[in-house]
Protein backbone atom coordinates (compact mmCIF):
# COMPACT_ATOMS: atom_id res chain seq x y z
CA UNK A 1 0.00 0.00 0.00
CA UNK A 2 1.68 3.27 -0.94
CA UNK A 3 2.11 6.45 1.84
CA UNK A 4 -0.50 9.19 1.78
CA UNK A 5 1.43 12.25 1.91
CA UNK A 6 -1.85 15.01 1.42
CA UNK A 7 -2.84 16.63 4.26
CA UNK A 8 -6.31 17.74 5.55
CA UNK A 9 -8.02 20.38 3.12
CA UNK A 10 -8.00 22.58 5.94
CA UNK A 11 -4.59 21.82 7.53
CA UNK A 12 -2.76 24.73 8.44
CA UNK A 13 -6.00 27.21 8.74
CA UNK A 14 -7.63 28.21 12.14
CA UNK A 15 -9.63 24.87 12.34
CA UNK A 16 -12.77 27.80 11.60
CA UNK A 17 -15.04 26.27 9.07
CA UNK A 18 -17.34 28.82 7.38
CA UNK A 19 -20.54 28.42 6.05
CA UNK A 20 -21.62 30.97 3.63
CA UNK A 21 -23.53 29.47 1.11
CA UNK A 22 -26.17 27.31 3.38
CA UNK A 23 -28.04 28.62 5.58
CA UNK A 24 -28.60 28.04 9.21
CA UNK A 25 -26.07 26.27 11.24
CA UNK A 26 -23.98 23.00 11.00
CA UNK A 27 -23.15 20.85 13.75
CA UNK A 28 -20.08 18.57 14.07
CA UNK A 29 -19.01 16.24 16.78
CA UNK A 30 -16.07 16.06 18.94
CA UNK A 31 -14.15 13.63 15.82
CA UNK A 32 -14.92 16.51 13.47
CA UNK A 33 -17.21 14.73 11.02
CA UNK A 34 -20.85 15.87 9.89
CA UNK A 35 -23.59 14.33 11.93
CA UNK A 36 -25.64 12.33 9.89
CA UNK A 37 -22.66 10.51 8.35
CA UNK A 38 -21.34 12.92 6.47
CA UNK A 39 -17.49 13.47 6.94
CA UNK A 40 -16.04 17.02 6.88
CA UNK A 41 -12.54 18.17 5.70
CA UNK A 42 -11.98 19.09 9.17
CA UNK A 43 -9.65 16.65 11.44
CA UNK A 44 -9.17 18.81 14.34
CA UNK A 45 -10.85 16.95 17.12
CA UNK A 46 -11.31 20.68 19.39
CA UNK A 47 -14.17 21.53 16.36
CA UNK A 48 -17.46 21.68 17.98
CA UNK A 49 -19.91 23.68 16.73
CA UNK A 50 -17.61 26.28 15.41
CA UNK A 51 -19.49 28.65 12.77
CA UNK A 52 -17.77 31.87 12.03
CA UNK A 53 -18.56 35.17 9.55
CA UNK A 54 -16.81 34.19 6.45
CA UNK A 55 -14.30 36.97 4.94
CA UNK A 56 -16.04 39.29 2.83
CA UNK A 57 -14.45 37.68 -0.15
CA UNK A 58 -15.66 34.57 0.69
CA UNK A 59 -19.65 35.98 1.64
CA UNK A 60 -18.96 38.10 -2.04
CA UNK A 61 -18.77 34.74 -3.70
CA UNK A 62 -21.13 32.80 -2.45
CA UNK A 63 -23.73 35.42 -2.41
CA UNK A 64 -27.18 34.33 -4.10
CA UNK A 65 -26.55 30.48 -4.08
CA UNK A 66 -29.11 29.43 -1.49
CA UNK A 67 -30.18 26.32 -1.33
CA UNK A 68 -33.98 26.16 -2.35
CA UNK A 69 -36.44 24.01 -0.76
CA UNK A 70 -34.61 24.13 2.89
CA UNK A 71 -35.21 25.71 6.13
CA UNK A 72 -33.27 28.39 8.24
CA UNK A 73 -31.55 25.37 9.82
CA UNK A 74 -29.67 22.53 8.23
CA UNK A 75 -28.93 19.74 10.78
CA UNK A 76 -28.95 16.04 11.22
CA UNK A 77 -30.41 14.25 7.92
CA UNK A 78 -32.07 17.25 6.46
CA UNK A 79 -29.40 17.32 3.93
CA UNK A 80 -27.79 15.14 1.52
CA UNK A 81 -24.92 15.21 -1.03
CA UNK A 82 -27.52 14.54 -3.30
CA UNK A 83 -29.79 17.08 -2.66
CA UNK A 84 -26.90 20.15 -3.23
CA UNK A 85 -27.30 20.22 -6.89
CA UNK A 86 -31.10 19.32 -7.04
CA UNK A 87 -32.49 23.00 -7.01
CA UNK A 88 -29.42 25.53 -6.84
CA UNK A 89 -30.18 29.65 -7.08
CA UNK A 90 -27.70 30.48 -9.24
CA UNK A 91 -26.33 34.31 -9.53
CA UNK A 92 -27.09 35.77 -13.00
CA UNK A 93 -22.97 35.69 -13.45
CA UNK A 94 -20.23 33.83 -11.99
CA UNK A 95 -19.78 35.11 -8.07
CA UNK A 96 -16.30 34.67 -7.82
CA UNK A 97 -13.05 37.21 -8.38
CA UNK A 98 -9.80 36.31 -9.12
CA UNK A 99 -8.97 36.97 -4.99
CA UNK A 100 -10.57 33.20 -5.25
CA UNK A 101 -8.37 31.44 -7.28
CA UNK A 102 -4.93 32.57 -5.88
CA UNK A 103 -3.20 30.05 -4.06
CA UNK A 104 -0.62 30.60 -1.04
CA UNK A 105 2.26 29.20 -3.48
CA UNK A 106 1.38 31.10 -6.52
CA UNK A 107 5.41 29.43 -7.44
CA UNK A 108 5.72 27.69 -10.98
CA UNK A 109 3.62 24.63 -10.17
CA UNK A 110 5.97 22.80 -12.81
CA UNK A 111 8.51 23.45 -9.44
CA UNK A 112 6.05 21.94 -7.18
CA UNK A 113 5.28 18.99 -9.09
CA UNK A 114 8.79 18.45 -10.37
CA UNK A 115 8.93 15.61 -7.80
CA UNK A 116 7.49 12.42 -8.11
CA UNK A 117 5.01 11.08 -5.74
CA UNK A 118 4.01 7.44 -6.31
CA UNK A 119 1.33 8.14 -3.28
CA UNK A 120 -2.20 7.61 -3.41
CA UNK A 121 -3.99 11.04 -1.52
CA UNK A 122 -6.93 9.03 -0.51
CA UNK A 123 -7.40 5.66 1.70
CA UNK A 124 -8.06 2.30 0.22
CA UNK A 125 -11.64 2.36 0.74
CA UNK A 126 -11.82 5.68 -0.96
CA UNK A 127 -10.09 4.27 -3.67
CA UNK A 128 -12.43 1.17 -4.23
CA UNK A 129 -15.55 2.78 -3.81
CA UNK A 130 -14.80 5.14 -6.83
CA UNK A 131 -13.25 2.12 -8.72
CA UNK A 132 -16.49 0.46 -8.21
CA UNK A 133 -18.30 3.88 -9.50
CA UNK A 134 -15.95 3.45 -12.89
CA UNK A 135 -17.19 -0.04 -12.84
CA UNK A 136 -20.48 0.49 -13.04
CA UNK A 137 -20.76 4.37 -14.50
CA UNK A 138 -18.43 3.98 -17.84
CA UNK A 139 -19.91 2.14 -20.71
CA UNK A 140 -17.74 -0.64 -22.34
CA UNK A 141 -15.65 1.18 -25.29
CA UNK A 142 -15.32 4.33 -24.13
CA UNK A 143 -12.44 6.67 -25.13
CA UNK A 144 -11.42 8.49 -21.72
CA UNK A 145 -9.32 11.01 -21.02
CA UNK A 146 -8.25 11.47 -17.51
CA UNK A 147 -6.81 15.41 -16.01
CA UNK A 148 -4.40 16.52 -13.67
CA UNK A 149 -3.25 12.50 -13.99
CA UNK A 150 -0.96 10.60 -12.14
CA UNK A 151 0.82 7.32 -11.76
CA UNK A 152 -2.72 5.52 -11.52
CA UNK A 153 -6.13 6.66 -12.41
CA UNK A 154 -8.31 4.17 -10.10
CA UNK A 155 -9.78 2.62 -12.97
CA UNK A 156 -10.73 -0.88 -13.14
CA UNK A 157 -7.93 -3.45 -14.10
CA UNK A 158 -10.02 -4.69 -17.21
CA UNK A 159 -10.56 -0.96 -18.90
CA UNK A 160 -6.99 -2.03 -19.77
CA UNK A 161 -9.20 -4.39 -22.17
CA UNK A 162 -12.50 -3.34 -22.24
CA UNK A 163 -12.65 0.54 -22.94
CA UNK A 164 -10.60 2.48 -25.86
CA UNK A 165 -8.21 4.68 -25.84
CA UNK A 166 -7.14 5.32 -22.21
CA UNK A 167 -5.40 9.39 -22.19
CA UNK A 168 -4.24 11.18 -19.63
CA UNK A 169 -2.80 14.62 -19.33
CA UNK A 170 -0.63 15.80 -15.72
CA UNK A 171 2.28 17.48 -14.60
CA UNK A 172 4.62 14.42 -14.25
CA UNK A 173 6.25 12.80 -16.78
CA UNK A 174 7.55 10.16 -14.60
CA UNK A 175 4.59 9.56 -12.58
CA UNK A 176 2.66 9.28 -16.17
CA UNK A 177 4.83 6.58 -17.53
CA UNK A 178 4.30 4.45 -14.62
CA UNK A 179 0.56 4.78 -15.22
CA UNK A 180 -0.35 0.92 -16.73
CA UNK A 181 -3.88 2.43 -16.93
CA UNK A 182 -2.94 4.58 -19.81
CA UNK A 183 -2.22 4.00 -23.41
CA UNK A 184 -0.82 7.92 -23.95
CA UNK A 185 0.06 10.53 -21.81
CA UNK A 186 0.56 14.12 -22.33
CA UNK A 187 2.25 16.68 -20.12
CA UNK A 188 0.96 19.94 -19.45
CA UNK A 189 0.26 22.65 -16.63
CA UNK A 190 -4.01 23.70 -17.01
CA UNK A 191 -3.18 26.73 -14.87
CA UNK A 192 -0.68 28.04 -17.53
CA UNK A 193 -2.86 27.06 -20.72
CA UNK A 194 -5.57 25.54 -20.09
CA UNK A 195 -6.17 24.69 -23.87
CA UNK A 196 -6.04 20.80 -23.61
CA UNK A 197 -4.20 19.41 -26.90
CA UNK A 198 -7.04 17.18 -28.31
CA UNK A 199 -9.53 17.73 -31.03
CA UNK A 200 -13.25 18.17 -30.68
CA UNK A 201 -15.19 15.67 -29.83
CA UNK A 202 -12.45 12.69 -28.61
CA UNK A 203 -13.85 11.31 -25.66
CA UNK A 204 -16.50 9.47 -24.46
CA UNK A 205 -15.50 10.15 -20.81
CA UNK A 206 -13.06 13.00 -18.74
CA UNK A 207 -12.20 12.28 -15.63
CA UNK A 208 -10.32 14.12 -12.78
CA UNK A 209 -9.79 12.47 -9.10
CA UNK A 210 -9.33 15.16 -6.48
CA UNK A 211 -7.67 17.76 -7.86
CA UNK A 212 -10.12 20.32 -9.68
CA UNK A 213 -9.32 22.29 -6.45
CA UNK A 214 -5.71 23.08 -8.05
CA UNK A 215 -7.26 24.42 -10.70
CA UNK A 216 -7.43 28.11 -10.78
CA UNK A 217 -8.70 28.55 -14.68
CA UNK A 218 -11.66 26.21 -13.71
CA UNK A 219 -13.93 27.99 -16.46
CA UNK A 220 -11.78 27.54 -19.26
CA UNK A 221 -10.78 23.78 -18.49
CA UNK A 222 -14.48 23.25 -18.23
CA UNK A 223 -14.82 24.73 -21.52
CA UNK A 224 -11.85 22.66 -23.08
CA UNK A 225 -13.61 19.55 -21.50
CA UNK A 226 -17.04 20.14 -22.99
CA UNK A 227 -15.14 20.82 -26.70
CA UNK A 228 -13.20 17.53 -26.19
CA UNK A 229 -16.25 15.31 -25.01
CA UNK A 230 -18.55 13.63 -27.89
CA UNK A 231 -21.96 14.55 -27.43
CA UNK A 232 -23.91 12.88 -24.49
CA UNK A 233 -19.77 12.38 -22.99
CA UNK A 234 -19.75 12.39 -19.35
CA UNK A 235 -17.55 14.68 -16.88
CA UNK A 236 -17.01 12.81 -14.11
CA UNK A 237 -14.95 14.61 -10.62
CA UNK A 238 -14.52 12.98 -8.07
CA UNK A 239 -13.58 14.58 -4.86
CA UNK A 240 -12.80 14.22 -1.26
CA UNK A 241 -11.48 16.26 1.53
CA UNK A 242 -7.33 15.85 1.85
CA UNK A 243 -5.03 18.43 -0.72
CA UNK A 244 -1.78 20.01 -0.86
CA UNK A 245 -3.09 23.33 0.60
CA UNK A 246 -0.79 25.80 -0.44
CA UNK A 247 -1.68 24.44 -3.97
CA UNK A 248 -5.37 25.03 -3.07
CA UNK A 249 -7.47 27.64 -4.31
CA UNK A 250 -8.31 30.55 -1.74
CA UNK A 251 -11.91 29.63 -1.71
CA UNK A 252 -11.54 25.95 -1.75
CA UNK A 253 -9.64 26.54 2.06
CA UNK A 254 -12.16 28.67 3.08
CA UNK A 255 -15.36 26.33 2.64
CA UNK A 256 -16.57 22.93 3.73
CA UNK A 257 -17.28 19.66 1.83
CA UNK A 258 -21.21 20.66 1.17
CA UNK A 259 -19.81 24.09 -0.09
CA UNK A 260 -17.09 22.52 -2.69
CA UNK A 261 -20.12 20.07 -4.42
CA UNK A 262 -21.50 23.69 -4.46
CA UNK A 263 -18.43 25.23 -6.14
CA UNK A 264 -18.10 22.56 -8.54
CA UNK A 265 -21.65 22.36 -9.56
CA UNK A 266 -21.10 26.21 -10.33
CA UNK A 267 -18.32 25.66 -12.45
CA UNK A 268 -20.59 23.05 -15.08
CA UNK A 269 -23.28 25.98 -14.87
CA UNK A 270 -21.23 29.17 -15.78
CA UNK A 271 -19.21 27.12 -18.11
CA UNK A 272 -22.40 26.45 -20.81
CA UNK A 273 -22.11 23.32 -22.94
CA UNK A 274 -23.03 20.98 -19.74
CA UNK A 275 -26.89 19.68 -18.91
CA UNK A 276 -27.40 20.47 -14.75
CA UNK A 277 -24.43 18.44 -13.01
CA UNK A 278 -25.36 15.85 -9.93
CA UNK A 279 -23.86 14.62 -7.08
CA UNK A 280 -23.47 11.70 -5.96
CA UNK A 281 -22.03 10.50 -2.34
CA UNK A 282 -20.34 7.27 -2.90
CA UNK A 283 -18.12 7.93 0.58
CA UNK A 284 -17.99 3.73 2.06
CA UNK A 285 -19.61 3.40 5.17
CA UNK A 286 -18.59 4.21 8.32
CA UNK A 287 -17.93 0.92 10.77
CA UNK A 288 -18.02 1.16 14.18
CA UNK A 289 -15.38 -0.78 14.67
CA UNK A 290 -12.56 0.45 12.15
CA UNK A 291 -13.41 4.01 11.98
CA UNK A 292 -14.13 6.17 9.46
CA UNK A 293 -12.66 6.47 5.92
CA UNK A 294 -12.19 9.20 3.39
CA UNK A 295 -15.37 10.25 1.65
CA UNK A 296 -15.87 10.24 -1.62
CA UNK A 297 -18.09 12.58 -3.79
CA UNK A 298 -18.78 12.31 -7.61
CA UNK A 299 -19.89 15.79 -9.08
CA UNK A 300 -20.66 14.72 -12.82
CA UNK A 301 -21.91 16.87 -15.84
CA UNK A 302 -23.61 15.56 -18.98
CA UNK A 303 -22.11 17.27 -22.71
CA UNK A 304 -25.47 18.75 -24.06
Amino acid sequence: MALRKTASCLAGLTGVLFVTSLPGSLSFNSSGRFFGGLSSGLRSSSVNNVLRKPPPAVAQATRGMALSGFGMRIDAGNIKIEDILKAPKWPEKFPFTDADFRRQDESDDVVFYKEARLVTHIDDKAIEALTEYYATNIKPGSDILDICSSWISHYPKDFTKTMGKRSGLGMNEFELSKNEQLTDYVVANLNKDPKLPYDDASFDVVTCVVSIDYLNKPLEVFREVSRVLKPGGKFIISQSNRCFPTKAIQIWLQTNDFEHVFIIGSYFHYCGGFKPAEAIDISPRVSAFFGGTDPMFIIQGEKK
